[in-house]
């Protein structure tokens, strides 16, 4: 019979607390007995799924001739952060 001090608040609290650890040692006896049937073939493929397809190479470079006027407005943005110095 519990004690005359012990309020329903704190017996219910004992009882869930034991109803969680119930729970909670179940689910990890059924995980370590997944873990040792060796039931989980993922872990032979080294690669990872939820990553997107990695590519290989370097994708292809690009380039772009300037007009002369662009050459001249690039040199000329050049010039000025350079004397922004």
């Amino acid at each position: 019979m519990p004690d005359e001090h012990v309020s329903i608040l704190q017996s219910l609290g004992v009882a869930l607390l034991a109803f969680a650890t119930v729970v909670w040692l179940t689910g990890l006896v059924r995980l370590l007995r997944r873990a040792r049937s060796g039931a989980a073939p993922w872990r032979d493929d080294p690669t990872l799924h939820a990553l997107p397809h990695q590519r290989r190479t370097a994708p292809h470079l690009e380039s772009v001739e300037l007009t002369p006027a662009e050459k001249d407005a690039f040199a000329g943005l050049v010039r000025q952060l350079s004397n922004g110095r």
